[in-house]
């Protein structure tokens, strides 16, 4: 009976927690083909004989028996949804979905009875542990953190059962109504803050920009009256410089002429001329007096003007210019021997009578 019983694979099957992840168990004939990435544990005489690989192997029927079936693939497990204290304690309902791959079938199936619910488990206390050294704040914004310390946790703690946690996704997190409520309150709040300071900024940028651009206007302003004020000053400078060369070369001009027969004749007579056309516009008006340093010797300053202007004749020989018609033919002077000139004026109720004396 024993040996039917191995032969057709009577046997009562192993209870499903044994065999939950592969195929349930073969029947035991001589000649069994493993599926690719399963791996088959066979036991002899109620002893662990070997692992059997994927492809062809042989059994001896009555002596071997295959005790467990584990998969090699990665394996999805819910983990039940579970209550946690926050470190700011706040009660939250989270579940998670845990991915983990037996490495070592051996220790799958020898190491731990139950390896599914023994690393649920596992990672339901591991999550309660992490979740109770963090705010709830930190919660949501460092999920990523807390699925890669829980995926560690779980490692440190498998490593005897042959199976390696690959990764752990939280699903859900629920949290209180009235946590909702003060969450919902407290990110309107934020919201309104954020939008208040753009708002500043944009205020303040405005300013800087208006400010900025007086600042630029009033720079540009200042360069163009600068640049108008040298070209003022240049303009000016260079009149200047016109005049004083103009002035410069009529002097020249001047000396050059005083430098030529009977030029200091003729300045004399120019100088006389302007002296008395000076007088002449000064007396026209009725409100102005102007008297010369020699104001007492009104005689003396005519005489002055006379002696230029008969000098002047003399020297040209202009007798056309004098009541008679040559100097020579006047009773009392001699053109020939004149050097000097001396004008008397007398004062008669019908002109003057000039009195010439050479010498």
């Amino acid at each position: 009976v024993l040996v039917l019983q191995h032969c057709t694979g009577f046997f009562p099957r192993e209870p499903r927690s044994q065999q939950r992840w592969a195929s349930s168990l073969p029947m035991n004939t001589v000649v069994l083909f493993v599926p690719q990435q399963e791996s088959w544990v066979v036991e002899r005489m109620g002893r662990f004989h070997r692992i059997l690989e994927p492809g062809l192997n042989f059994l001896i029927p009555i002596l071997d028996k295959i005790r467990y079936v584990q998969s090699l693939k990665e394996i999805v497990i819910d983990v039940p949804e579970q209550s946690a204290v926050s470190l700011d304690n706040v009660t939250l309902q989270i579940d998670g979905v845990l991915y983990l791959r037996i490495l070592d079938p051996f220790k799958a199936s020898y190491g731990v009875e139950d390896p599914e619910y023994a690393v649920t488990q596992l990672a339901q206390t591991t999550m309660r542990s992490e979740l109770g050294k963090l705010t709830l704040d930190k919660v949501f914004r460092e999920r990523e953190t807390l699925n890669t310390n829980i995926v560690h946790s779980i490692n440190q703690a498998s490593d005897d059962w042959g199976i390696r946690c690959l990764r752990y996704e939280i699903k859900d997190i629920h949290v209180p109504p009235r946590v909702k409520e003060s969450m919902q309150m407290q990110v309107e709040a934020e919201r309104k803050k954020r939008a208040t300071v753009l708002e500043s900024e944009g205020h303040k940028e405005a300013a800087i920009n208006v400010a900025e651009g007086r600042k630029q206007a009033q720079i540009l302003a200042s360069e163009g009256q600068k640049t108008e004020q040298i070209n003022k000053a240049a303009g000016e400078a260079n009149a200047v410089l016109a005049k004083a060369e103009a002035k410069a070369k009529a002097i020249r001009l001047l000396s050059d002429a005083l430098a030529e027969q009977n030029g200091n004749a003729a300045a004399s007579l120019s100088v006389a001329e302007q002296y008395v056309s000076a007088f002449s516009n000064l007396a026209k008006e009725s409100n102005t007096i102007l008297l010369p340093s020699n104001s007492g010797d009104i005689s003396g300053m005519v005489t002055q003007v006379c002696l230029c202007f008969l000098s002047y004749l003399i020297m040209c020989d202009c007798s056309a210019h004098l009541p008679w018609p040559s100097l020579s033919t006047h009773p009392c002077l001699s053109v020939s021997s004149l050097r000097t000139v001396t004008v008397y004026i007398f004062p008669f109720p019908s002109g003057y009578d000039y009195l010439w004396q050479p010498g």
